[in-house]
C-alpha cells in the first residue's frame, strides 16, 4: 500500500516538473527615448528582470520593427500571455495584426497585459470596444421588453483624443423606440483615455484594493513608485470585473491602476505605472505585479 502511494506521488511530482512553462511574449515598440532609462530597451529590461526572479515563465521579446511586427501566427500561437508596451507608434501597428491579437484573446488562447500608455494600443482599444458592445447589448436587452433590437456603434472622432473633465463617461449607451416593438441602441465606444496626465516623474502611491487576488501576491498593502507619470480619472473604459490597485499622488489625483476584464474566453489586465524615461520596470514591486499577472493569466495560479 505504501509502495503504491509512493509511486503515485512520484508520478504526480514528475508530471508537475514536466509541466509546460507559461509562454510570455513581450511586445515593445522600442522608441529611442527608452535609452534615457534602459540600456537595451524597455521590453528587454522587463524580460531581464523577470528571468532573474522566476523559472516557470518562458519569454520571447519582440518589437514593432521585427518581421510581421513581432505578431506572427507562430508567435501568437506560442504565447499564453502578451505583455504590451506602446506609446508613440500605436498607429504603426496594422489593423490586421491588432485584430489577430484580439481574436486570440476572445478565443481564450491568449491573455493581454497592457502597460501604461498601452491604453491607446490598438489591441487594448479593440478589446475594450468588444467589451463595450457586449455590455451595451445586455443593457439594452434588459429594457427592450421583448422588442426587436438593433445596435449602432459610434467611435471617437479619431484615434488618441483626450476627453475633458465633465464629459459623459464612455462607453455610453442611449436607446430609443423606433416603433413600439422595435428598439434601437446607440453605443458610444470608450475613449480609452483620461483628462489629465503629468510626465514630471513625481512618485505615486499604489494601494492594493484586493489583497486576496493572485496578481497582488507577495506585495505590501501599499508601495511607492518612485518615478512615474501621473494619470488622473475618469478613465474612459468599460466597468472592469476587478480593480486590484488604486494609485494616488500628492496633488490629489487618483487612478484605478490595476484592472481586469473578461474578454470572451480570455482576459485583459491593465497596469498603469510607467513612462519610457523613468526606470519603473527596474522596481521590484512593479516586476512582481507583472510576474504575478503572467503566471495567473497563463493559468498557473488557479485562475
Amino acid at each position: 500500500m505504501r509502495l503504491a502511494l509512493f509511486l503515485v506521488l512520484c508520478s504526480m511530482v514528475g508530471r508537475a516538473s514536466a509541466a509546460e512553462p507559461v509562454h510570455v511574449l513581450v511586445w515593445d515598440e522600442r522608441q529611442p527615448r527608452q535609452t534615457e532609462a534602459y540600456d537595451n530597451f524597455l521590453g528587454n529590461e522587463i524580460v531581464l528582470q523577470l528571468k532573474a526572479s522566476t523559472d516557470d515563465l518562458e519569454f520571447r521579446s519582440v518589437a514593432l520593427d521585427d518581421p510581421e511586427q513581432g505578431l506572427s501566427v507562430v508567435n501568437l500561437e506560442w504565447a499564453d500571455v502578451i505583455v504590451w508596451w506602446g506609446h508613440a507608434r500605436h498607429s504603426d501597428v496594422t489593423e490586421d495584426n491588432s485584430r489577430r491579437v484580439v481574436d486570440h484573446v476572445l478565443s481564450g488562447d491568449l491573455d493581454l497585459i497592457a502597460l501604461h500608455s498601452a491604453h491607446w494600443a490598438r489591441p487594448f482599444v479593440g478589446a475594450m470596444n468588444w467589451r463595450s458592445v457586449e455590455d451595451g447589448r445586455k443593457h439594452f436587452k434588459e429594457h427592450a421588453e421583448g422588442a426587436s433590437l438593433t445596435i449602432e456603434t459610434v467611435a471617437p472622432p479619431r484615434e488618441r483624443t483626450v476627453p475633458i473633465h465633465g464629459s459623459v463617461s464612455t462607453p455610453a449607451y442611449f436607446g430609443y423606440k423606433k416603433r413600439p416593438d422595435e428598439y434601437h441602441g446607440v453605443i458610444h465606444l470608450p475613449w480609452c483615455c483620461f483628462p489629465d496626465y503629468r510626465p514630471d516623474g513625481k512618485p505615486g502611491t499604489i494601494a492594493v484594493k484586493t489583497p486576496q487576488h493572485p496578481i497582488a501576491g507577495g506585495l505590501p498593502s501599499a508601495f511607492h513608485v518612485t518615478q512615474t507619470e501621473m494619470y488622473n480619472e475618469p478613465f474612459h473604459v468599460p466597468d472592469p470585473d476587478e480593480v486590484i490597485f488604486e494609485e494616488t499622488w500628492q496633488l490629489g489625483e487618483r487612478f484605478r491602476s490595476g484592472m481586469v476584464w473578461d474578454i470572451g474566453k480570455g482576459k485583459v489586465f491593465y497596469f498603469r505605472p510607467g513612462h519610457e524615461t523613468y526606470p519603473v520596470y527596474k522596481q521590484a514591486e512593479v516586476i512582481q505585479v507583472i510576474e504575478n499577472a503572467c503566471r495567473w493569466l497563463g493559468g498557473k495560479s488557479g485562475q
